[in-house]
């Protein structure tokens, strides 16, 4: 869906760009576009690099675990149906300490990791879990103590204070996950309320 709607506004961009005599705009765009963005890229190396080397570092000496550990009940209460030493736990873990410290790319593998492992518990493989949307939502809006990604690219195009956006960022991502929090609680004790469909289409048949 994203690739489609991603293709819609190339191709409306153009058309309006056709329509009024000005493609070479587009080109130029299109150009600019590319050379912004390795330009962004290279940027990018050098901190997330120092980044995920201290995340090694910290792994290594242990402070990786010790944070895990610290999340582990918020995790569990989090996510109550997936047993306490599934491997999706260490993944979920995993991927909200990377995003506490703004390691997007570095969350990313651990995310993917921790919906393979949900699937594998999911008893309707062509519908989400409880536990898959919670994780979505966690990932999505989650709280970020040092917004790494958005540091270095401010350092790439100059900012007087690049790290001055930390305790906006923090506020932000805070509201954010406690928003995402309250709705998936809400929604999970609307699906614990709402009667299976057997019962329901039982329930119809004897009444009628």
């Amino acid at each position: 869906m994203i690739n489609l709607i991603w293709l819609a506004l190339i191709l409306i961009g153009i058309g309006f760009a056709a329509v009024q005599g000005n493609i070479e705009a587009v080109t130029k765009a299109a150009f600019d576009g590319a050379a912004s963005a390795v330009t962004v890229c290279f940027g990018l190396i050098s901190v997330m690099v120092f980044w995920l080397g201290m995340m090694r570092m910290a792994e290594d000496a242990g402070l990786m675990g010790k944070l895990s550990r610290l999340l582990a009940p918020v995790v569990r209460f989090l996510f109550p149906d997936v047993p306490k030493n599934h491997p999706a736990m260490g993944y979920i873990l995993s991927n909200m300490s990377a995003n506490l410290l703004g390691l997007g790319n570095a969350a990313t593998p651990m995310g993917i990791k921790a919906m393979q492992e949900l699937q594998e518990l999911n008893p309707d493989k062509q519908t989400a879990s409880p536990a898959m949307c919670t994780l979505l939502a966690l990932n999505t809006a989650s709280i970020t103590l040092i917004p790494t990604t958005m540091i270095a690219i401010r350092l790439n195009y100059q900012s007087a204070n690049p790290a001055e956006i930390v305790g906006t960022t923090l506020v932000a991502t805070a509201v954010a996950t406690v928003a995402a929090i309250a709705a998936d609680r809400w929604y999970r004790k609307r699906m614990t309320r709402r009667p299976p469909p057997e019962r329901t289409a039982a329930h119809r048949a004897t009444k009628g």
